[in-house]
């Protein structure tokens, strides 16, 4: 939602000009990193207001890194939040995707060219045209994410942003 991506953006820039901040996590709530862009806001008027790619972007850019703690979901604009990331860990039961090509949309915040530059090519392709969602343990051979755990993923990632 646009109140969801302007928290991100907020909390995002404060962090960055806070040099007290020395790393960044972002996670979910509930259990889940996030189920991508409410599809509803495609159809409305024009909107002002952060934008998904730019934000994705804004992440990627950040001096400080950024690690996204992948609970649940990471699915479409999630998933692309997370590509943002400079690192990612998940939790073993968190399946990632784009599956809005299932309904005939194309990945609109870069995810297509993030996901082959971390990936590759052949497995980026499978991913982005077939919509399945990929689960956490295929997700690290894949290299999609660093790290799978079984424990708590925002305290796992609070430790690797604490080491970085």
């Amino acid at each position: 939602s646009l109140a969801v991506l302007q928290a991100l953006e907020d909390g995002l820039k404060r962090a960055d000009a806070d040099p007290s901040v020395k790393a960044v996590t972002i996670c979910g709530e509930n259990g889940k990193f996030s189920a991508g862009a409410d599809i509803q806001g495609f159809s409305s008027p024009k909107r002002k207001g952060v934008a998904l790619g730019p934000l994705v972007s804004l992440i990627e850019r950040s001096e400080k890194p950024v690690v996204a703690a992948i609970e649940g979901i990471a699915l479409g604009g999630g998933l692309e939040v997370a590509l943002g990331c400079h690192y990612r860990i998940a939790h073993v039961q968190a399946r990632m995707g784009l599956p809005e090509v299932t309904i005939g949309l194309l990945p609109g915040a870069e995810g297509t060219q993030r996901l082959p530059r971390l990936i590759g090519v052949p497995a980026a392709l499978d991913i982005i045209t077939t919509g399945r969602h990929i689960p956490a343990t295929e997700a690290l051979k894949l290299g999609l994410v660093d790290e799978v755990v079984e424990e708590n993923t925002v305290e796992a990632a609070i430790r690797l942003a604490n080491k970085l």
